[in-house]
């Protein structure tokens, strides 16, 4: 049985991780999105960095929903 208990720690540990991950990712979705707002001139290399971001951003939310983590840091 004490296996089955550290496996619930492991997925515990990794879940809260995912979730800093994921609040990290998105205070610099959110960054990037604000330059956004305020660019005049879309450069493509810019245009690559968000669109990064934001596929990160959303890949990791997914994640997020696949492993049934709860809690409003992901709202």
């Amino acid at each position: 049985m004490p296996l089955f208990k550290r496996t619930s720690k492991l997925k515990r540990s990794y879940d809260e991780k995912l979730v800093e991950l994921i609040s990290r990712q998105r205070k610099q979705f959110e960054s990037y999105e604000k330059i956004k707002g305020m660019a005049v001139d879309d450069q493509p290399e810019w245009q690559a960095h968000y669109k990064l971001q934001k596929a990160t951003y959303y890949y990791l939310f997914k994640e997020a929903r696949i492993r049934k983590i709860n809690g409003n840091i992901l709202n």
